[in-house]
């Protein structure tokens, strides 16, 4: 099959749709088919990626792009290259064009909903006035882009859920993303340069790392772990609270940690190249997230992935994903999160056997079946829909 992604934000942004289109797109291509990318603009992109276009873009808010609706130039492009079907992951830009290129050449038209916009509707409305405003907007763009497309496809329960009280039409498939899970094996680490991280990080060797791998931003939430180690930092100086990432709130948190007293044991560390994340996976003990933001959480099944035991605030995306006292734990409030958290830093029998059960868990969010699943609804969707050219696969 001849398959176009489109989608705004694309490697090398690191953020869980980039991850998953650059996923979906290396896994198609390693089962034979063509694919074609069609995303925004980036300083930092490689001049040799492989089919992949690139529209002028602006920046936008948090750290996104947005590019031109529709590129006479590059319709052209796309009306020579004989795609089966589009495959869009934005109701913006490049999620624009998609549909209407996909209207232009007769084709199927599928949609992944990956965000919910109503949670990140604070970077548009100040006023809380303006946030409900923004919220019903977000509201009525979801509704009318994915009725709007042959099928749709969500990566949860969650949001499926999400998407029939907004009254959405449209047939829903639910494909959770997959990763690729020897990319985060310990097995593929040298200890002593896991050490010489650790080291670089100023970590000691008989320190405990709690972990956040992700955005620092307010949707993430991690304000709210912020005020819980407040008190739980102070007593438990052999422990220290990592973040890898990088975000509009890390000024604020630093001022947060400044103000509570864990400077030192808080590090902010920043964002690291994608190609290494896995190995910053590796300096942790526990991975740790309070986010309700989520339709998936990409990073939860990293964490696990890598052996690391999972806390985290209960969120219906996380169903399937955490189970208590097998891969790690769910909290609802401080003194559950306090909790789970000594449950396996003070118990390394604990922390040895939830850490086997999170790699053991996670067999199913393989890239590969990831891959696979979508081949299918694809293949189905090109043979079965009336009016669409029938190919051979």
């Amino acid at each position: 099959m001849n398959i176009g992604l489109f989608t705004d934000t694309y490697y090398p942004q690191i953020n869980g749709v980039a991850t998953s289109v650059l996923i979906l797109k290396e896994n198609l291509e390693s089962r034979g088919h063509k694919v074609y990318v069609f995303t925004t603009t980036d300083p930092k992109a490689d001049n040799e990626e492989k089919n992949v276009f690139r529209v002028p873009s602006i920046p936008f808010v948090s750290a996104r792009r947005v590019g031109m609706f529709y590129n006479p130039r590059l319709a052209k492009i796309i009306k020579k290259l004989g795609l089966n079907l589009i495959h869009t992951h934005t109701e913006f830009s490049l999620g624009i064009f998609g549909r209407a290129m996909a209207k232009e050449l007769k084709i199927p038209f599928i949609h992944t909903y990956h965000t919910i916009y109503e949670d990140y509707t604070h970077y548009i409305g100040k006023f809380k006035v303006l946030d409900q405003i923004a919220k019903i907007g977000a509201k009525k763009i979801s509704i009318k882009f994915c009725n709007s497309a042959d099928k749709v496809i969500v990566p949860t329960e969650k949001v499926r859920e999400l998407l029939l009280s907004y009254d959405i039409r449209q047939s829903i498939s639910i494909i959770p993303t997959g990763i690729e899970l020897n990319k985060f094996s310990k097995h593929n680490y040298n200890a002593d340069i896991i050490q010489k991280l650790r080291i670089s990080l100023g970590i000691r060797e008989k320190d405990k790392i709690l972990l956040y791998i992700g955005r620092i931003s307010k949707e993430k939430n991690i304000e709210e772990i912020m005020v819980v180690m407040k008190d739980y930092l102070r007593d438990k100086k052999d422990v220290k609270f990592v973040l890898i990432g990088d975000g509009p709130e890390k000024c604020n948190l630093e001022d947060m940690a400044q103000k509570f007293e864990i400077s030192d044991q808080t590090i902010f560390a920043g964002e690291r190249p994608w190609h290494d994340i896995g190995m910053y996976y590796q300096i942790g003990d526990v991975f740790v997230s309070s986010s309700q933001s989520e339709t998936q959480g990409l990073t939860y099944i990293e964490a696990l992935a890598s052996g690391l035991p999972v806390v985290a605030k209960v969120d219906k995306c996380l169903k399937g994903v955490i189970e208590n006292n097998i891969n790690g734990y769910l909290f609802n409030g401080k003194e559950e999160f306090i909790n789970s958290l000594d449950s396996i830093l003070i118990n390394n029998f604990r922390k040895e056997k939830l850490s086997l059960g999170a790699i053991k868990s996670i067999k199913s969010f393989s890239a590969e079946h990831f891959a696979y699943t979508v081949e299918r609804l694809y293949k189905n969707m090109i043979l079965n829909q009336d009016g669409y050219e029938k190919i051979s696969v």
